[in-house]
């Protein structure tokens, strides 16, 4: 749902918010094989995740990986960061290494950034991570907090295309300008004293609207290396239709395409979404989820 202070004005770097969604899964299954042996939605990027963590635990790659389900890469719902935890947390069952998530999440390089895809792997619910700091291996989850169940969130995705990912997020990073001090302080602020305590108290207005000013600020920020606050320009117009009717948390989930927003109740998600549908028909390659945020971490079951 964003960052915080994107360049380390305050001498920390980064800073998110996010939370755990319901129907976005990575789900797989472990087993013992003669070979190395991966039948996945995306069989290259997971046998290479599975080499190179066999490689650096020093056990043998001869598993059997089977992914029943994967979020899609790179639109901006972690889905890379899910993979290799779920891959690693499966190895360290199968060979008892007795590692933590941290330890998986530091040997396959996740939370280089945003600390949120780790946090809720971990916990679930809405988490606030604190950023990079000089000594930082993962950053660390400050605020975990249950998503009331009747809070419902309206995704929209556009099939063409993909956020920025990889070197082409690393050198964006390198040429955006610094992040105002004076805007990290305030957004800092905003989520502490006022987006959190709305959760606390299940007032989705303030939170919603905590969270749009947050959005508009990083979107703004990032709107020079992704052609302006939403990477899809239909996504960013039906986003300020949905807000007109009375939508909040608008925002741009990561690099996107992805957007977001929230409504209070699913016969609220379902009409906004109805009326979307009917408004902007002629949009034919963007698709829209409602869903709500799941309150626990990754199941792990031994068989």
């Amino acid at each position: 749902m964003g960052f915080i202070d994107l360049s380390g004005s305050l001498n920390r770097y980064f800073g998110s918010i996010g939370l755990a969604l319901n129907d976005f899964e990575t789900k797989l299954s472990l087993t013992a094989s003669y070979r190395s042996y991966v039948n996945a939605q995306a069989p290259e990027r997971t046998q290479q995740c599975v080499q190179q963590l066999c490689q650096k635990l020093g056990v043998s790659d001869q598993v059997h990986v089977d992914v029943q389900s994967a979020i899609p890469a790179h639109i901006g719902l972690g889905s890379g960061t899910q993979l290799a935890l779920a891959v690693g947390m499966a190895l360290n069952v199968f060979y008892q290494l007795d590692l933590s998530i941290r330890d998986i999440a530091h040997l396959t390089d996740r939370g280089g950034r945003s600390g949120i895809g780790i946090g809720v792997f971990e916990k679930g619910g809405l988490v606030v991570d604190g950023g990079r700091g000089k000594q930082t291996i993962t950053p660390p989850v400050l605020v975990q907090m249950s998503v009331p169940e009747d809070w419902r969130f309206i995704l929209l995705l556009d099939r063409r295309g993909q956020g920025l990912h990889g070197d082409g997020e690393i050198q964006a990073f390198k040429k955006l300008p610094p992040f105002s001090k004076e805007e990290a302080a305030r957004l800092c602020y905003l989520l502490l004293m006022q987006g959190l305590p709305a959760v606390a108290e299940q007032n989705l207005d303030e939170f919603g609207a905590v969270i749009t000013q947050l959005q508009r600020s990083v979107g703004d920020y990032f709107a020079p290396a992704q052609g302006g606050a939403f990477t899809s320009r239909e996504v960013g117009e039906v986003m300020a239709w949905c807000s007109r009717q009375g939508a909040v948390a608008i925002g741009q989930t990561s690099w996107g395409p992805t957007g977001f927003c929230a409504v209070s109740n699913d016969q609220q998600a379902s009409e906004l979404v109805s009326a979307a549908k009917q408004r902007f028909k002629n949009l034919v390659n963007l698709d829209y989820v409602i869903t709500r945020a799941t309150n626990q971490g990754a199941r792990i079951i031994v068989e």
